[in-house]
Formats: C-alpha cells, structure tokens, sequence
C-alpha cells in the first residue's frame, strides 16, 4: 500500500511539473503571438504617408489594426474595403483628431476635426457613456452600415460591436453627419469645437466624402484610454487567427527542430488577455500645439 501510495505520488508531481511546463510554454507563444501583431501593425503604420499633418499616435494605430483584425477574422466586415476610421478622443477638441486610412495603398484619406457629445466634455473627452440621452459619445469599435438623409443631412449608421459600450449606438440614432459647429472658425469664436449628442460629427464640406468613402461594412474606432474598457473589450483581447497560427506553427517548429521530434501540425492560440497586453504609454504634452488629456 505504501509503494501504491508513494507512486502515486511521484505520477502527481510528474503530472504537476509537466502542466506547469505547459503554461509557461503557451504564455511564452501568446506573448510571441502578440509581438507579432504589434509587428506587423508597426510596419503597416510605417508605410502609412502623413505627409505635413500630425501623425496619428503609434500606440492608438496598434489597438486601431488589432481591433480591425479581429473585426475582420469574425467576418464582421466587407472584406472588399480594407479601410479603417480612428477617432483618437484622448486628443483636444480643438485638433484634427479623426483619420480615415487607406490600409491596402497606405494613404491617408482623411484626416479632420471631429466633434464628441455634449456630455462627454468639454473641450477634452471624459465621460463616455452607451445610455439613451445621455448625449455622451461611445467607446469602442463600430462597423459601419448604411446612409440615409435626416436632420442633419447625409448621414451614416453606425454598428457598435463592443457590447456594453456602445452596442446602443444603432438605437441610440449614433450616427456620423456634417455640422456646422465642426469648424476652426467655430472654434475662434467660443475657444473650443462644437460638440454633438453623441455623434462623431465632422465637417459639413466633408460629411459627403467621408461617408461615401466608409459607409457599408468599414471599421470605425473611437479611442480613449479607459483601463476598463481596454481591459475588457474582446476585440483588444484576443489574438487574430491568421498571425496567432502561423507564429505557433513556426515556434513549433522551430522547437521539435532543437528536440528531434516530429513537427507538430497545428495549434491553437490562448486569448492574449488584458494582463499581458501591452501597457498604455504615455501621451506628449503637446499635440498640434494643444495639451492632450489625461487618462481616467
């Protein structure tokens, strides 16, 4: 019985050691797999030509790209139109903080004022919010839909895709439209751009354009740097399917190569969760001449 005892035991700590060998090993390939997709996003973002304007923040674009992946991977979006909307709500009011790029030619389309809601702030984005009448913007990814004509003219439906942000949006009546109070001359004359209800509205002159240019099935995203909704949204919490498989075959690979084992075929690749993602750095003091926001 003794014996019994003692080789059950020695199964257990072998059993113990191997799983814990097989943790550290699979942390080890989503930390790879998530170098990766920075990787990659880095060199889409070192192709993208700004020319004069204001580059948008390397660390907003990398979110932007992993949440279009995953958006993407889910079938979420028309694969036709590899254009992606950022609206960076960490920047002032009082600058051109929305680009719309071009991710196949590496073009800025875009890039303009944009306005938040009434209740989200000031001059400076704070308060986000995904409740009827708030009048507050929402965080988060949004696939564009359809236009339609309404009170504020030629307008686009918005999707939101992050449940509990801004999922509302549709029902809500978010949409993006042209306003008058998006404009340098509005800002002159009361120190800070006009702001909305909680429409990403942009300027009248090129409400049409833009529309036309990311309506049906394009991703929207409007960032800000809330832990809590960086943490949790499960488009910045996973790891596209694509980059994950082929960096995990090629680690594979790579080891059996050093062990002399057969190859393994495939695997499947862990949620890259908020813990391991990359922490937020932090933003210049300065953006186009204006003092940026400060976290919440």
């Amino acid at each position: 019985m003794q014996k019994i005892r003692v080789a059950l035991l020695m199964i257990g700590m072998c059993a113990s050691s191997f799983f814990v060998k097989a943790v550290k090993a699979e942390e080890g390939l989503v930390m790879n797999v998530r170098q990766k997709v920075n990787q990659k996003a880095d060199e889409v973002y070192n192709l993208i030509n700004f020319g004069k304007e204001e580059p948008l923040s390397r660390d907003v674009f990398r979110k932007a790209y992993l949440g279009y992946l995953n958006l993407r991977d889910a079938d979420k979006l028309n694969k036709d139109e590899q254009i992606i909307s950022i609206c960076d709500f960490s920047l002032s009011a009082n600058v051109k903080r929305l680009w719309v790029i071009n991710l196949e030619s590496h073009k800025v389309l875009f890039h303009t004022l944009v306005a938040h809601g009434q209740g989200t702030g000031d001059e400076f984005a704070m308060n986000f919010s995904n409740r009827d009448n708030s009048h507050q913007s929402s965080l988060g990814f949004y696939v564009t839909q359809e236009t339609y004509s309404g009170d504020n003219g030629y307008s686009l439906k918005l999707n939101g895709m992050d449940r509990g942000y801004n999922d509302r949006a549709y029902d809500r009546a978010i949409v993006m439209h042209g306003a008058a109070y998006v404009c340098d001359s509005y800002i002159r004359s009361n120190q800070r751009l006009g702001r909305s209800w909680g429409c990403p509205a942009v300027p009248v002159a090129l409400a049409g354009p833009i529309i036309n240019t990311i309506k049906d099935g394009t991703c929207l995203y409007i960032y800000y740097p809330s832990k809590s909704y960086l943490n949790t949204s499960v488009w910045l919490n996973k790891t596209p399917q694509v980059s994950a498989e082929d960096l995990i075959k090629e680690e594979f690979l790579k080891s059996n190569k050093v062990q002399g084992a057969k190859p393994v075929a495939a695997a499947v690749a862990a949620p890259v969760t908020a813990q391991q993602a990359e922490p937020l750095k932090p933003q210049q003091p300065l953006y186009q001449g204006v003092q940026l926001a400060l976290p919440q």
